[in-house]
């Protein structure tokens, strides 16, 4: 977890250093303490003021400051991480070839701990040869490159050479330094948000779903070790994390199908997706006009993903299902966990004040065999790190 952590920022003089502001406080927003050293040249696009105010401590350029002398060797020992962003051309070809002639470079030097660049510049000078080599040498010494965006430049062109933007940044961060290792090794299968049973070419049978829960579950065992597999039906999110497989669906067939292809090689299998129970016949392939007389549509049911899945399921596969109940929640949720095979079925009941859809809290009961246990009004994200906890605590040996 970022919460706790020391992570010194280094800022060189590039056009885009404007968006460590934005970084910086979302790493202190996420529990990190900050420290930052700039390069002379960053001072034409930063303000050590603000640098000052967003990471709530002083900020380093000089070797010498009000007659003191500044320790940049403890400085690079203080930290847990160091992030040299953006790294401007002139930076990475002394980090390459150890030069030290400012505080930055010097603090480089004295690094034991792992170093993120994350380069910005032109494109014509991120793919000249020398560049190249430097970032290559970079690379083979350990560091990590964070190698940077495509879009419009500085200099009015198109191409590869932004920094990236603050969220993809505080994200690698996570994803590359802290991610733990409790479930590495597991693979696990994540279904998300509705399915969408075509009617005609512009209307559809479907269940109301962000696919927000499914999201938090992926992301949250993801950053737990796991290699995540996220099927998921139409939803106006993505993951967090580049590193988690995306498959998008549509309908409940493609769905199944999608799920089917891994079902060999999942250890937890986590069902959250709200596949609709009937999917039409004979969808129109015209628009169907409206008319006075009545309109009936054929429904079939559609496949029961986790029932099929779960009659395959080998001893040492888990499954997760959801139930959202209107009644006899308990009774209901016990009932599809024997008769889907599931190991654990964690159980919305809708009411005035758990209405489940588009919430950012709600109230959960995690039901398995003989017992059960309510979780009352958590985050999306709480109640995926409960499930992972059940996971941890229970599943692993």
């Amino acid at each position: 977890m970022i919460s706790g952590s020391k992570i010194l920022i280094g800022i060189t003089g590039s056009i885009s250093a404007y968006k460590m502001y934005t970084v910086i406080r979302q790493l202190k927003q996420l529990g990190a303490e900050i420290r930052v050293v700039i390069t002379p040249s960053a001072k034409n696009f930063v303000s050590p003021t603000l640098l000052t105010t967003f990471s709530e401590h002083k900020v380093y350029c000089e070797f010498v400051e009000n007659d003191q002398w500044q320790n940049h060797v403890m400085l690079g020992r203080w930290a847990n991480i160091c992030l040299i962003a953006p790294a401007s051309c002139n930076t990475i070809a002394k980090m390459a070839n150890g030069i030290s002639d400012n505080f930055l470079l010097a603090t480089y030097l004295s690094c034991n701990i792992p170093v993120l660049v994350i380069p910005a510049m032109d494109e014509d000078m991120w793919l000249h040869p020398s560049t190249q080599h430097n970032i290559q040498l970079l690379s083979e010494r350990g560091n990590i490159i964070f190698e940077p965006a495509t879009g419009l430049l500085a200099s009015g062109l198109v191409g590869k050479g932004r920094l990236p933007e603050p969220e993809d940044i505080i994200q690698y961060v996570e994803s590359h330094f802290f991610r733990n290792t409790l479930l590495r090794g597991k693979t696990v299968l994540v279904t998300a948000g509705p399915t969408e049973e075509p009617i005609d070419p512009v209307r559809m049978v479907t269940n109301r779903s962000s696919g927000k829960m499914g999201y938090a579950i992926a992301e949250t065992l993801y950053m737990a070790g796991a290699n995540v597999i996220l099927v998921s039906g139409p939803v106006s999110i993505k993951p967090k994390y580049k590193d988690i497989t995306l498959i998008n669906v549509n309908t409940a067939s493609e769905m199944y199908q999608a799920c089917m292809q891994y079902q060999p090689i999942f250890d937890i299998g986590v069902f959250s997706a709200a596949v609709a129970d009937y999917t039409v016949v004979s969808p129109n392939q015209q628009k169907i006009k409206k008319a006075d007389a009545h309109l009936h549509i054929d429904l079939v049911k559609t496949i029961d993903i986790i029932g099929a899945i779960g009659l395959q399921k080998s001893a040492a596969q888990k499954i997760v299902g959801f139930a959202l109940e209107t009644e006899h929640g308990e009774i209901n949720a016990t009932q599809k966990l024997q008769s889907k095979h599931a190991d654990l079925i964690i159980l919305n009941q809708l009411s005035l004040d758990n209405t489940c859809f588009n919430q950012d809290q709600m109230t959960v009961t995690f039901v398995e065999a003989g017992q059960s246990k309510t979780y009352g009004s958590l985050s999306k994200e709480l109640i995926a790190q409960q499930l992972l906890l059940h996971i941890t605590n229970n599943w692993l040996s």
